[in-house]
């Protein structure tokens, strides 16, 4: 298939709107988070560890990539949380969350990955129980499936999708979801739809939220969690 080209450039905005002549969509449109972590400022990041020396750092990978290593004890965790809650997820208003990353050991680790409200403990003794609110992929200690949960503060409780794919150690995937601003949240793994939560006032967050990530070990074993890129825009 040939490529279109639009030397004059393309345009979002109605006309009239001061943008209309912009040669790109309109940018003002969108509130959207992209790191493809080719840099790592751990200023941007509130980092809550637990064990004698988990780390942070950038590793040598194509297309850059988050290393988070855990200290060779139990229950031995590392969790990152943008600085900034800047998501407010709200009816009408369309939001995205995708991300890339691979974990070392699929049964022997906890993870979490996706939008929470700030909190030093993302992960709790039961799924989700750390997190008041948030719309997020994790896996628990013991097993290799992924679960997928929106959460609405501690008395509403979660809607969640349970064992929608099987994490392989080494393996890199992708997590994605879609709330269409009408009350339904889509969930994806590695592109493929795999089914629908309540996303309508009963579940959906009511506070801002922010990038969060966290990974930690199920045994006395350091394990390790790398992060290939994450995104999360939402309409204006």
């Amino acid at each position: 298939m040939g490529v279109t080209n639009f030397p004059n450039g393309i345009s979002t905005s109605r006309k009239g709107n001061p943008l209309a002549d912009f040669g790109m969509p309109d940018p003002t449109k969108w509130h959207v988070y992209f790191n493809d972590f080719d840099t790592y400022v751990a200023a941007d990041w509130t980092v809550t560890n637990v064990g004698t020396t988990p780390t942070q750092a950038l590793t040598d990978v194509n297309g850059g990539g988050l290393l988070l290593t855990c200290a060779a004890t139990d229950d031995s965790s590392t969790q990152l949380q943008k600085v900034g809650e800047s998501f407010l997820l709200a009816a009408g208003k369309k939001a995205f969350f995708k991300a890339r990353f691979v974990v070392s050991d699929a049964t022997q680790s906890d993870f979490l990955i996706g939008l929470a409200v700030a909190d030093t403990t993302l992960m709790g003794a039961v799924s989700g129980a750390g997190v008041t609110d948030g719309i997020f992929f994790n896996k628990d200690d013991g097993d290799a499936l992924l679960d997928v949960q929106c959460q609405k503060d501690a008395t509403t409780g979660q809607t969640r999708g349970v064992g929608i794919a099987t994490i392989t150690a080494g393996t890199y995937l992708t997590v994605a979801w879609y709330y269409d601003g009408a009350g339904n949240v889509r969930y994806y793994v590695d592109d493929v739809q795999k089914g629908t939560l309540d996303g309508s006032s009963t579940y959906l967050p009511d506070t801002e939220l922010t990038v969060s990530f966290a990974v930690q070990n199920g045994e006395a074993v350091a394990k390790t969690m790398t992060l290939d890129y994450i995104m999360a825009a939402m309409e204006r």
